[in-house]
């Protein structure tokens, strides 16, 4: 009698850039030896298995939703249903479809692992970086992230080119302002609302791929669209390639600033659906999983050079601004700033200009940063504080400005 065991075959990706160039550079040369050397990981495949599936698997939940509203519903009426449900606790009797009460339900639930003071930790970090942070996200994380080929590919097919870039920044700053608040991720906040909202959007992108560029999505090398690894290496940008950049500009952060931070963003990704067992607690588990990840992911291509010009242009064409040459020192500076934190190699390969005139801007601001440090003491709690409260003005004046003039 034959036996039927009926195995389900699961898809995973590869290490199949491990002994190309840039992917050696990085690791060798540039910032990513800088992470290896500051967290201690030193670099093996022993867990790539652990991982690999996971460019496979996606917020299966979501998409559900999607499906019983968007995709049923016209676009206001599904809309409303949904800003309506989330701002309630959640009940099995509650009158909405089935999977958005169990998406909503399992986001209210807070996990016994989570430590709200230990998360607040990690807000304050972000809060007192002030303008340090949004240029670090922006010149570093972001413009860097260009440079890994394949994890652009949901970008472009989502039409990110034929958007305005202003409008991109807009969301992606208005949802990390929200999330980074202390007590910001609280049942029924901005913050959790924003995150719903962000969830969805995510779900709504990828069942769009999957029903227009099914023919053209190249699964076996790219992954499921915005699959579970792309998004736990997207967010490792808002920590620990945060922190790093932070670092490089003088900033200093505490041991328990560092935990807070991880603790923080693990908690976001559960909320966005994401494997918690697969989320990073430190750094030397942020920089495993990241090294991992890059050993799937080509060089920068035509379309990172697109993105990467349409994000440094976003400068020109933003209109918070009143003049053509306010905007033309704000792109020098913005270029400076990848300058200065970006690998050379990546730079190159994203065409990025090199301007002279504001080459001085990083340090400038290196500078500034250790002094103020020398001067106020960030130990003492109310001094502390007090650089929070700073740093939060500024970032909420940027987003502000966004708001105001996208």
């Amino acid at each position: 009698m034959a036996l039927n065991l009926n195995l389900k075959l699961v898809m995973r990706a590869k290490p199949q850039f491990l002994e190309s160039n840039h992917f050696k550079s990085f690791w060798q040369k540039g910032n990513g030896k800088e992470l290896l050397e500051s967290s201690g990981w030193i670099p093996n495949l022993q867990n790539f298995d652990y991982f690999s599936h996971l460019s496979f698997e996606v917020d299966q939940l979501a998409d559900a939703v999607v499906m019983e509203t968007y995709k049923k519903m016209p676009y206001t009426k599904a809309t409303k249903m949904i800003e309506q449900a989330m701002k309630t606790p959640m009940q099995n009797d509650s009158n909405y479809p089935k999977a958005l009460k169990e998406l909503l339900y399992q986001m209210q639930q807070v996990p016994d692992w989570y430590d709200q003071d230990l998360a607040n930790i990690g807000a304050r970090l972000n809060m007192r970086s002030g303008t340090n942070a949004l240029m670090v996200l922006r010149d570093f994380s972001l413009m860097g992230g260009y440079d890994f080929s394949y994890l652009n590919k949901a970008l472009i097919f989502t039409g990110a080119l034929q958007q305005t870039a202003v409008k991109r920044l807009k969301n992606t700053l208005e949802f990390w302002v929200n999330v980074t608040r202390t007590d910001g991720l609280k049942l029924f906040s901005p913050a959790f609302e924003n995150i719903v909202k962000t969830r969805l959007m995510h779900a709504w992108s990828r069942i769009s791929i999957d029903e227009h560029f099914s023919a053209t999505w190249d699964t076996e090398n790219w992954g499921k669209p915005i699959n579970h690894w792309d998004m736990i290496a997207t967010y490792l940008g808002f920590s620990l390639v945060l922190m790093q950049g932070l670092k490089k500009l003088g900033i200093k952060i505490s041991e328990e600033e560092e935990i807070g931070t991880y603790h923080l963003w693990k908690y976001i990704g559960y909320l966005l659906g994401l494997p918690i067992e697969f989320l990073a607690e430190s750094q030397t588990n942020a920089v495993e999983s990241f090294y991992l990840w890059t050993t799937t992911q080509a060089v920068g291509d035509q379309d990172s050079v697109q993105l990467a010009k349409a994000l440094l242009d976003e400068s020109l064409s933003n209109n918070i601004y009143k003049y053509n040459f306010q905007r033309k020192i704000l792109y020098d500076l913005h270029a400076a700033m990848s300058g200065y934190l970006i690998d050379e190699e990546v730079k190159n390969r994203l065409e990025l200009p090199k301007p002279k005139i504001f080459s001085f801007f990083p340090k400038f601001i290196i500078a500034t940063n250790r002094i103020s440090q020398n001067l106020i003491n960030i130990t003492h709690p109310a001094k502390y504080q007090k650089l929070v409260n700073i740093g939060h003005k500024q970032q909420m004046k940027v987003l502000n400005d966004y708001i105001n003039h996208s």
